[in-house]
């Protein structure tokens, strides 16, 4: 054998255990081990991050929702925005600033949802800004807003099930029961490992219509009532009638969202008061300026945010002469100031990831909540039914008072009272447990 030969063989001959494995795992092909490995976080992203459930949230966003609930939020005042995250980490393990920036996300100051959760108070930042950041957990404030009420609605009757948080130390819902179809209303969006979700939010009085519509009729025309997205930074939507039925039938598709201007004449300038929710005011800003450097928007004196409490304005100075609609026209073109929105219904639905259309949705929304109701009817007759038992045996006892305290006068020890009262009125033992602790007056 020649000498390198020789050193080819000692390097296949390499124990196992050297490498610091076993040799089963050395035996075993890597992409089997990757798979093994790689599928389990897959699902986990999937399942218990990512991808919002029919309810219309995320574990985050639920796990947040139920702490401020519990708190007593829902009527209470306001209470700092430190001391709910604080107290979301009973159930959710992921850190304070992941808790926060769920909070800051669902709040009426953020202005990302149509229909916001959270009553905020303090700085929140802009959904529109990248660089407007939100304050300080221990400057702002925080409770729930009224719509929130339907949220939690029943909750404590029985009509979703409850599961234990992470450490078994509580119990935390699995889903909360809404009482409208939050999925289409909250725009939302996540991305997994090989999927994502992208919902675009609805007006909440179209989606309540278009639902009892679809209640009344189920081949009924969605269009109908429910006319196209809305999003809360505003802005035109330009979509074609068939492109958006063909969003309703499959859950994919995209749509175009210009923003809103108005020509101040008086001051010779443009002044952008809605732009796409999908871009922000400094993309924005980033690109004009990126223009007016290659000489391509050679119209434009200047550009300037003058975004204030009042809402967003971006304005922008012309040269004397310049036609403010074909400047306009131009941007459109350029910048995001016209932008498209891809939509991807992917929700999960009994733990499974699923891309579903309006009328599917309402499809399994409607199953979902009806199976609540039929739960929380079963709770509340069960708990009839105990009150009802329980009375039958007062009856008895009351029928013959004095046989009952004939009854326990007689019992010499206290262990006995409620088996000689069982015996004694032909009742069971918790009518007797019941009885026995009714005081004399």
């Amino acid at each position: 054998m020649k000498k390198n030969e020789k050193t080819q063989a000692k390097k296949t001959a390499v124990p196992a255990n050297v490498l610091g494995l076993h040799a089963a795992v050395v035996e075993q092909p890597i992409t089997d081990t990757l798979e093994t490995n790689y599928m389990p976080y897959a699902m986990s992203v999937i399942v218990s991050r990512a991808i919002p459930e029919i309810d219309g949230f995320k574990p985050s966003h639920r796990k947040l929702l139920y702490t401020m609930y519990k708190m007593g939020l829902l009527t209470g005042a306001r209470t700092k925005s430190a001391n709910i995250v604080g107290q979301t980490m009973r159930l959710n393990p992921h850190g304070d600033a992941a808790i926060y920036d769920t909070m800051v996300r669902l709040s009426r100051g953020y202005g990302a949802l149509l229909t916001p959760f959270v009553d905020s108070k303090g700085n929140f930042g802009k959904s529109y800004s990248r660089d407007m950041s939100c304050a300080a957990p221990r400057y702002t404030e925080a409770k729930l807003t009224a719509i929130c009420a339907e949220l939690f609605r029943d909750i404590d009757s029985d009509t979703v099930d409850f599961v234990d948080n992470y450490d078994n130390t509580m119990k935390e819902p699995a889903l909360l029961p809404t009482t409208f179809p939050n999925i289409l209303v909250s725009a939302n969006s996540g991305i997994a490992v090989g999927m994502a979700s992208q919902f675009c939010g609805f007006n909440l009085k179209e989606v309540c219509d278009t639902t009892i519509a679809y209640l009344k009729n189920p081949d009924c025309d969605l269009t109908e009532t429910l006319l196209a997205p809305d999003f809360p930074t505003g802005g035109e939507l330009i979509c074609d009638p068939a492109a958006l039925r063909d969003i309703y039938d499959t859950g994919r598709g995209s749509v175009r969202v210009r923003a809103k201007y108005r020509y101040v004449k008086s001051e010779n300038l443009i002044e952008i008061y809605e732009i796409p929710y999908s871009t922000t005011v400094e993309a924005i800003l980033d690109k004009v300026a990126e223009l007016i450097k290659a000489g391509k928007a050679k119209e434009i004196a200047d550009m300037r945010d003058e975004t204030d409490l009042s809402g967003l304005k971006l304005a922008i100075d012309l040269k004397r002469g310049v036609d403010p609609d074909k400047l306009m026209a131009k941007l459109f073109k350029a910048t995001t100031l016209e932008d498209s929105f891809a939509c991807n219904f992917n929700v999960l639905i009994a733990g499974s990831p699923q891309v579903l259309g309006v009328r599917q949705i309402l499809e399994e929304w409607t199953a979902w909540r009806t199976e609540s109701v039929r739960r929380r009817i079963y709770f509340v007759l069960k708990k009839k039914q105990d009150k009802l038992h329980l009375l039958k045996g007062l009856k008895r006892i009351l029928l013959d008072i004095d046989k009952a305290i004939k009854i326990i006068r007689e019992t010499e020890e206290e262990a006995e009272v409620i088996p000689n009262l069982m015996i004694g009125f032909g009742i069971d033992q918790i009518q007797a447990e019941f009885v026995a602790e009714i005081k004399l007056r």
